[in-house]
């Protein structure tokens, strides 16, 4: 099959898919299996072969990102245990003040939801939003919670160890370059941070909820329960080391590489600047916060929760390499190539546009990162998509990992569970929802691929 049938094809498979994950909930992991399969069969791949292909894009994935997305959710699952996110929250409230709390709450959300998935995290500090909404008079309840939302949600989607941008990083061969994809990351998340508080202001003042008539003792309750309910809080440095020695440790391992360094010191800052290594490393800073919390005991339970949580990531991820494989197998590249002036002209949005598609659809962020970066291939393989669309330099794979966040932030609705958990814990009805936090999330995504886009005209 080639030309238009298989274009055709390959979005038939796509709204296959987001129908089969969202309209009938099943599970993306089995949704993405199946489409591959089916769409294997369809475009006349060879029987005997398709088995084939499948394992390799299975293993593949599983090879190259497996550990490092469970050693960077197990790091997250501790600090979160320990309440290691709140002094984390504590050490942010410090530096920036109580005279700009909605500043406050994103940088908290921020750094919090680098190790801890957006949904815990904004659990976690919950308690501090509305704490902070009743002691700083005028403060809008909404305002702090969209806010907050908008912090946890930018490194949610744009900066590793969450798994996410872990798993599109491997998936487009950055899997050793992580360090990069962190401060690529973060420059990324300072204009989509200026978006979601300026628009944090202004929502602010157009929607309140239920908090505005709260009682304040009841506010602040909360939050000395939740403070209450760990035996003791780990200090800043220790809170902060499990995350800051893994990017330090990347950091200098990619100088000494970009700097082609040798001998001894140089080979031993490269072994600990891989993601496996370094991240390891921050397992144990985090297993010493354990030590220092008196939770030792607590460390094989958390160890379970951590891949019971990571479990079917690692899976979606892998089957969605599974589809990518499936895609340049059947000649979809070749397709895109020989039509590549009109591709050329989409460059940098054509993942974006892809996973946005995917989490409108069926809600999940994760699951639209790994999927899109599944169909998009290796930069350094010229027959993937990243080859047909010309992303084939680093940067260029650096960008497109952008790219593919900044889409998968692009909207959160209904059939997101960030967006019940933004609004029930925040006192919102649902139609107040869509006008904050979907609307919050609409706007940032665009600021930051409109942002990413300018930045690839420079780079690129």
């Amino acid at each position: 099959m080639t030309g238009i049938p298989l274009l055709i094809t390959f979005l038939a498979a796509i709204i296959i898919m987001i129908v089969a994950i969202s309209k009938f909930n099943l599970h993306p992991f089995l949704s993405l299996m199946g489409v591959s399969l089916l769409l294997a069969i369809v475009v006349g791949l060879p029987l005997a072969k398709i088995p084939g292909i499948i394992g390799a894009g299975f293993s593949g994935t599983f090879a190259s990102i497996g550990i490092v997305i469970i050693l960077g959710a197990l790091i997250g699952m501790i600090l979160e245990k320990t309440g290691g996110a709140i002094t984390l929250a504590n050490v942010v409230i410090k530096c920036v003040g109580e005279r700009h709390p909605q500043l406050a709450i994103m940088l908290m959300g921020w750094v919090v939801s680098i190790p801890v998935f957006c949904d815990s995290g904004f659990v976690i500090l919950n308690p501090i939003r509305k704490a902070l909404c009743r002691k700083i008079k005028g403060t809008s309840a909404v305002g702090m919670a969209v806010a907050l939302s908008a912090g946890l949600y930018t490194s949610h989607v744009f900066i590793p160890p969450t798994p996410g941008p872990i798993a599109a990083a491997g998936a487009l061969g950055l899997a050793d370059n992580l360090a990069e994809v962190i401060m690529v990351g973060a420059a990324v998340s300072i204009p989509a941070l200026i978006a979601g508080y300026i628009f944090s202001r202004y929502i602010g003042k157009h929607v309140t909820s239920a908090e505005d008539v709260e009682d304040e003792a009841d506010t602040t309750k909360s939050y000395e329960e939740l403070v209450a309910q760990y035996n003791k809080l780990p200090g800043a440095c220790e809170a902060l080391a499990p995350i800051v020695v893994p990017i330090i440790l990347m950091a200098l391992g990619s100088v000494v590489k970009m700097a082609g360094m040798k001998g001894a010191v140089a080979t031993g800052l490269q072994f600990f600047g891989t993601p496996i290594i370094a991240l390891a490393v921050g397992v144990c800073f985090a297993v010493e916060v354990l030590i220092s919390t008196s939770n030792m005991d607590k460390f094989r339970s958390v160890t379970e929760e951590t891949l019971k949580t990571v479990g079917p990531i690692l899976f979606i991820t892998a089957a969605g390499g599974v589809l990518g494989k499936i895609i340049t197998e059947a000649g979809f590249v070749e397709f895109i190539k020989q039509n590549a002036a009109f591709v050329s002209s989409i460059g940098i949005f054509f993942p974006f546009i892809i996973s946005a598609i995917l989490k409108t659809a069926q809600g999940s962020s994760t699951v639209a990162i790994v999927t899109t970066a599944g169909i998009l291939g290796m930069y350094t393989d010229p027959s993937s998509m990243m080859g047909a669309l010309g992303l084939t330099s680093e940067m260029g794979a650096l960008l497109t990992v952008m790219a593919i966040g900044a889409g998968a932030m692009t909207v959160s609705h209904a059939n997101d569970s960030y967006f019940w958990v933004v609004t029930n814990f925040s006192g919102m009805q649902p139609q107040d929802g869509y006008r904050t936090q979907t609307a919050m999330t609409l706007v940032v995504g665009i600021v930051s691929i409109i942002c990413i886009y300018i930045a690839s005209l420079f780079l690129l």
